[in-house]
């Protein structure tokens, strides 16, 4: 198959002396996500996105959070892991659209970064990355400002394909 879709989905809760970290940039918060890693919401659902486009698992299963070498890992190094895999098997991203589920703070201010460091990651252009955000009306965990959550798909498509 010369193109494959991939879906990522993730979520962490919020805790006091972490840096807030989403699509790999540090966002100023009274609290960051709480993870084995930086907890980066957003780069953990694309990792995941493109991994299950080839059916190669996923984030957990490459990246283990009982492996000490993770420890705190920036979630850029494991999109640039991730991307290696994917590049590995002869497949590049044509493009990525993702959604955060945060009530704050607001991203928006932020977006242009990320997509700059997702694109570079991915050796792609900027224009094939979407992020949006969107707060759940204060409905659940992430209306309770308790956490975040994040959706990703993404296309990918074999190379010289």
């Amino acid at each position: 198959m010369d193109y494959r879709i991939g879906f990522g989905y993730d979520v962490h809760s919020f805790a006091s002396g972490r840096k807030l970290i989403l699509g790999g940039v540090e966002i100023p918060h009274e609290k960051g996500l709480l993870g084995h890693s930086d907890a980066d919401v957003l780069l953990h659902a694309v990792c995941d996105a493109m991994l299950g486009a080839l059916a190669l698992g996923d984030i957990g299963m490459h990246f283990p959070d009982n492996d000490n070498t993770y420890k705190n890992i920036d979630s850029k190094i494991l999109l640039e892991k991730t991307y290696r895999i994917i590049n590995d098997k002869n497949y590049s991203v044509v493009n990525l659209d993702s959604t955060l589920v945060i009530q704050q703070p607001k991203i928006a201010p932020y977006v242009d970064q990320m997509i700059k460091s997702i694109s570079d990651i991915l050796h792609c252009s900027a224009d094939a990355i979407s992020i949006k955000a969107t707060t759940s009306e204060k409905l659940g965990f992430a209306g309770r400002e308790e956490g975040a959550a994040a959706f990703a798909t993404v296309l990918l498509k074999r190379n010289g394909g």
